[in-house]
């Protein structure tokens, strides 16, 4: 969607509520440093502004999720368990606190309706700080009083941009059996994520045998010679980028490729990462297979000439698994009344990248993104559209309040 059309719908849904704080908030987190594995400092700021507004520290924790990822990080997921002053079942909000590195050494500067890095080789970082931003306004504001609200359960996820893993590794206990979930990350207001992709990564590893290039060619394997052929197999055969074989469609990527030292030696060892992505989990695992067969069959076919020939090794897993939730479920229904409560029509959509949803759902919550105005995520070129995001706070009232007419 462009600028122009997100600034368009969310202009007509603005109200007359102060929402000042909310946009001091996101100007505050946007500036603090916090690549993945590294937001501890987003945690602190989250927790003082908690406090400010005078929450129980005992209904403020943080989890151990960082000793189980793969980056031993700062900090774990912070997580606020709020009790109800009303029935009803817990409902869950949640954000991501970490930035992709391009990001680090952001300076918020506003003009207009828009947000962007002053420094212009950074991102802003509104992705998704703008979402963290958004769970903090509505906790402070329930916090310091004025409305009621069922039982609340707010999480502030850490590395997601590499992998989803703060959602992956969150200690569940800690939640409160939420019995949905509303996750604030990227795009328009009036977007509701209601599925996404599935996705697998591989690590694959290619020995060869060195020889010298120039004296003894003959007697080398070249893992680069091996590596080479698969690739090309697999462009050929219509298994790299975008796959579709009749009705079923995904993706597949290598996306890093590391070897060799020097011209004069046959290369011996190449690493590549790999993935391969779809909502169907049957055809992910057919793209899979086709990418383990190419390197296995292109193993083969280089050797030297005493007949020794390369081998590979190939580790994969999944990252995360594909959903898609009903448009008539409750989460989805609940989402969109707030949507329509802010002024704007809702529009369902299905991502073809992953986000916390897909480990809560794996979780057994289920859980509806929304955006809060982030534009040109993982560029320099980043910006937040403030109405958008002043929107995005009003729909997170709503459900928070689960009165989307309030």
């Amino acid at each position: 969607m462009t600028r122009a059309s997100v600034t368009r719908k969310a202009s007509s849904g603005t109200g007359s509520d102060d929402l000042s704080d909310a946009v001091q908030m996101v100007m505050q987190l946007m500036a603090i440093p916090g690549r993945s594995g590294e937001e501890g400092q987003v945690a602190d700021y989250i927790r003082r502004q908690l406090l400010d507004a005078g929450v129980d520290p005992a209904s403020l924790v943080v989890d151990a999720a960082h000793q189980r990822t793969p980056i031993r990080g700062q900090t774990g997921n912070v997580i606020l368990k709020l009790p109800g002053t009303q029935r009803g079942p817990r409902l869950m909000l949640s954000a991501h606190m970490d930035t992709v590195p391009i990001c680090v050494g952001s300076q918020p500067q506003r003009q207009g309706d828009l947000v962007r890095s002053q420094n212009p080789d950074t991102g802003l970082g509104a992705d998704d700080r703008a979402g963290v931003a958004v769970l903090l306004y509505t906790a402070t504001k329930l916090l310091r009083g004025g409305c009621d609200h069922p039982p609340l359960t707010f999480c502030w996820f850490i590395q997601e941009e590499i992998g989803l893993h703060g959602s992956r590794c969150v200690q569940k206990g800690l939640l409160g059996r939420p019995k949905m979930a509303f996750n604030w990350d990227g795009g328009a207001p009036h977007k509701l994520t209601i599925g996404a992709t599935g996705g697998y990564r591989m690590a694959i590893e290619v020995r060869g045998i060195a020889s010298h290039a120039g004296g003894a060619p003959e007697w080398g394997v070249s893992a680069i010679t091996i590596a080479s052929l698969a690739i090309a197999q697999l462009y050929r055969g219509g298994w790299l980028g975008d796959v579709r074989k009749g009705r079923k469609r995904g993706t597949s990527n290598v996306g890093v490729i590391q070897g060799g030292d020097a011209t004069n030696v046959v290369t011996d060892r190449v690493v590549l990462k790999a993935e391969a992505r779809s909502h169907d989990p049957v055809f992910r695992q057919q793209i899979i297979e086709a990418i383990q067969s190419a390197f296995q069959q292109a193993a083969t076919r280089v050797k030297n000439v005493a007949g020794s020939q390369g081998r590979v090794q190939i580790d994969g897993n999944l990252d995360y698994e594909a959903f898609r939730l009903p448009e008539d479920h409750p989460c989805v229904q609940l989402a969109a009344a707030a949507v329509r409560g802010a002024g704007f029509e809702p529009e369902t959509v299905i991502a073809n990248g992953g986000l916390d949803a897909n480990w809560l759902m794996e979780h057994g919550i289920p859980t509806v993104s929304l955006g809060c105005g982030q534009l040109n995520q993982h560029m320099t070129s980043e910006a937040l559209d403030v109405i958008a995001f002043q929107n995005a706070c009003r729909i997170a009232m709503k459900i928070a309040t689960g009165d989307p007419s309030a």
